[in-house]
């Protein structure tokens, strides 16, 4: 049952699940009845594009398969919340991408000593040390099921949890058998940190990498010193190889000086100041104008705009963006008092 809310959560007006609600007893213990005499099976996924601005496939489950989903997290992370390190960030609960860029901040001003410049700079943005910013290729496709089941038996003991978990690894039809979850369910946001808090531990306490962030695949280094960098990026590749079965993207993988500024989950961050990206910004802009039209055609509410507003505000206000943020409002109060005056 508290799997079954959390499925529903800002869901409830959806015909699926009302229809689940309606016959609440009977769906649960149907699906209580399937579990315990391992019959259960899993829905197909359903398959559709999403572009945001990169085009990415997402599959979705069927909403039953969702609460099965949401109870094995609820048993799950309680286990291994224990043991994932404090700097990894996405699908966590008080994490996220504002913490993971307040915990960067923190690490830039270490590793350059508070903004301290480099020799002969130009700007009060060009401080001191170095990042690697990497990327693991393709690895939600790459993840490979052997290895993640022989990971998850370290903790979880009963054959049936790891029957139900294999049995949703295998509805996910990939191109090699064996390998890859779909995007958008909940249990391989979970597993993809499960995956890659080995990496975590390599890179923290093989390596002693203090300075050391992960959301999902994308992960950072900073230290002072570049060629420590490159010695640690060598390693971190064959671990990844040896031990996970994977690859880091070399085109997504570099090593730069701070002074270069770095793009990182949405921002633009220098040494004293951070912008949007030009592509999130862009994205926005163009909602926004779609948003005031439909608040001016009656398709949408004033209460709606605002709810809107609010949300990229949230993420804007985290970036240099003041000047931004009201030029924006002086553009939505004269677009409404044109709205107000037909």
């Amino acid at each position: 049952m508290l799997a079954f809310k959390k499925a529903r959560k800002d869901k409830t007006t959806k015909d699926y699940v009302i229809e689940f609600e309606n016959n609440i007893e009977e769906e649960i213990n149907k699906l209580q009845a399937e579990l315990k005499n391992v019959t259960y099976k899993p829905n197909k996924l359903r398959k559709f594009i999403i572009r945001d601005p990169k085009t990415r496939t997402i599959h979705s489950s069927k909403f039953k398969d969702r609460v099965v989903h949401h109870s094995i997290v609820n048993v799950l992370e309680l286990i291994y919340e224990q043991i994932f390190i404090f700097d990894s960030y996405a699908s966590r609960l008080n994490k996220g991408t504002h913490k993971a860029v307040t915990r960067f901040d923190k690490f830039k001003r270490k590793v350059s000593e508070n903004h301290q410049l480099i020799k002969n700079s130009i700007t009060n943005n060009q401080i001191k040390g170095y990042f690697l910013k990497a990327d693991i290729k393709k690895y939600f496709d790459n993840v490979d099921h052997e290895v993640l089941i022989n990971i998850l038996r370290r903790k979880i003991k009963d054959n049936k949890v790891l029957w139900l978990i294999k049995q949703i690894l295998d509805n996910f039809e990939t191109k090699i058998k064996g390998k890859g979850m779909p995007l958008g369910n909940l249990t391989s946001q979970f597993f993809a940190n499960v995956y890659l808090n080995n990496l975590d531990y390599f890179v923290k306490h093989t390596l002693r990498a203090k300075n050391y962030i992960r959301y999902v695949d994308d992960f950072l280094i900073l230290h002072e010193n570049k060629k420590r960098l490159i010695r640690w990026k060598e390693k971190i590749s064959g671990f990844l190889m040896k031990e996970l079965k994977l690859e880091l993207h070399e085109d997504k993988s570099k090593i730069k000086p701070l002074k270069n500024g770095i793009t990182f989950l949405g921002y633009r961050i220098y040494g004293k100041y951070k912008l949007l990206r030009k592509s999130n910004l862009r994205k926005f802009q163009r909602e926004c104008n779609q948003t005031l039209t439909s608040v001016g055609r009656g398709v949408i509410t004033f209460s709606e705009l605002l709810g809107k507003l609010n949300g990229w505000f949230g993420y804007a206000k985290h970036a240099n963006t003041y000047a931004l943020r009201k030029k924006i409002l002086e553009k939505v109060q004269k677009r409404l008092e044109v709205f107000m005056t037909v």
